[in-house]
C-alpha cells in the first residue's frame, strides 16, 4: 500500500477521534480505546458507573465511523430471536423468511448486557467470535467490520447476570470512562444547556474506509521475538500462584491485534514491546481469575499483570 494511501488511512482514524471527542470530555484514553479496538477487528466491555457517558461514547464512535449501529437496550425481556433474528412464513411467497435481529449491523451497542437472560447473552457468541448467526440451521454472514460494544454497571448487580468466563474472553478490551474533572464536568453541563452535542458529530470516513485500515493493521510487521514476548505474557498466567484461570491462546491473539492496532495510531507500521507491554492489561485483566486467597488479600488483576509485566525482561529492539 503506497505511503500515500496510509497517511489518508491514518488521518481519517485521528478525524474519528475528534469527532467523538466532540462529545466526550476529557477522556481521549477512552476515545482512544474504543477506536483501537475497531481497528483491531476486537469488541469492547465499558465497565463503569452509571451516567458517566458509557452509552454516548458508543453512539458518537457509530456516527462518526459513518458505519451502520444499532443500539439493543438489554433487559430481563429481551429474548435470544431479538438478537440473532428469526424466521417468519410469508403466507403470499408460502415459504419462509429470515427476519433481522440486532446484530445485522456493523455497531452493535448492547446496553446493559448483564440484564439479560444468560441465553439471551449467549446469542451473541457465534456472532462476535465468527461474524454470523445461525437460525433454523440456516448461517447468515453478519455486515464487515461488526463490533459490539458492551455496557454495563459496576454498582447495582440485583437481577444481573454476570457474564460468563467464555462471554468474557470474546471482548478484546474492557475499559472504564472514570467521572470528569470539576472543569470538565462544567463543560459537559453547559454544552449541553441548549442542545446535545451528540447531535453535531458527522461521519468522517465510510465502510469501506474502515475495511481498509482494519486490513492494512492486520499487515503490521511483527518479529518473532515480539511473538514470543506475547506468548511469554500469556503463558505466566496460566501457572501464577494467584491466578485460577488464566488467559486462554485467544488472549495471545488479542494481545497481538491489539498490539498492532496501537502501533498504527502511534504512526507506525511496525510493533514494538511497548505496544504489547501498554495493552497487557486492558486485554487480559478481565480475562483473567483470581484465586480466593488473592482476592482475600485485595490484588486486583491490573496489581497480578503489572507484577507479570516487569518480571519478563522485553526482546530489545534491533537497530
Amino acid at each position: 500500500m503506497e505511503n500515500k494511501t496510509i497517511n489518508g488511512l491514518y488521518k481519517k482514524t485521528k478525524a474519528i477521534s475528534d469527532e467523538v471527542e466532540k462529545v466526550i470530555v476529557g477522556k481521549r484514553t477512552a476515545v482512544t480505546m474504543m477506536v483501537l479496538a475497531l481497528l483491531a477487528g476486537g469488541h469492547v466491555l465499558i465497565e463503569d458507573v452509571p451516567g458517566v457517558g458509557k452509552t454516548t461514547l458508543a453512539t458518537a464512535l457509530g456516527k462518526a465511523t459513518g458505519l451502520v449501529w444499532k443500539r439493543a437496550q438489554f433487559t430481563p425481556d429481551v429474548m435470544a430471536s431479538d438478537i440473532t433474528g428469526f424466521t417468519i412464513y410469508n403466507k403470499e411467497k408460502s415459504e419462509f423468511e429470515y427476519k433481522h435481529g440486532f446484530v445485522m449491523c456493523n455497531i452493535l451497542l448492547a446496553d446493559e448486557i448483564n440484564r439479560t437472560s444468560p441465553k439471551t447473552q449467549s446469542a451473541l457468541l457465534e456472532a462476535m467470535e465468527e461474524r454470523r448467526v445461525s437460525v433454523d440451521n440456516k448461517t447468515y454472514q453478519l455486515p464487515d467490520p461488526f463490533m459490539v460494544i458492551a455496557t454495563q454497571n459496576e454498582t447495582g448487580f440485583v437481577g444481573t447476570f454476570p457474564l460468563p468466563e467464555a462471554q468474557l474472553d470474546r471482548f478484546l478490551i474492557k475499559i472504564s470512562i472514570g467521572y470528569p474533572t470539576l472543569r470538565e464536568e462544567m463543560e459537559i453541563i453547559s454544552s449541553r444547556q441548549n442542545e446535545n452535542p451528540i447531535d453535531s458529530v458527522q461521519p468522517v470516513c465510510n465502510q469501506q474506509d474502515i475495511q481498509n485500515i482494519i486490513r492494512l493493521v492486520r499487515d503490521i510487521n511483527i518479529e518473532d521475538v515480539i511473538y514470543k514476548y506475547i506468548v511469554e505474557l500469556v503463558s505466566v498466567t496460566r501457572d501464577h500462584p494467584l491466578i485460577e484461570l488464566g488467559g486462554s491462546p485467544r488472549s495471545s491473539l488479542m494481545l497481538m491485534r491489539a498490539a498492532q492496532a496501537n502501533a498504527f495510531l502511534d504512526g507506525r507500521l511496525y510493533v514494538t514491546p511497548e505496544d504489547v507491554a501498554s495493552m497487557l492489561l486492558p486485554v487480559l485483566g478481565h480475562r483473567i481469575q483470581l484465586t480466593q486467597d488473592a482476592k482475600v488479600k485485595r490484588n486486583s488483576p491490573s496489581d497480578i499483570l503489572r507484577g507479570i509485566l516487569n518480571s519478563i525482561s522485553p526482546p530489545h529492539r534491533k537497530k
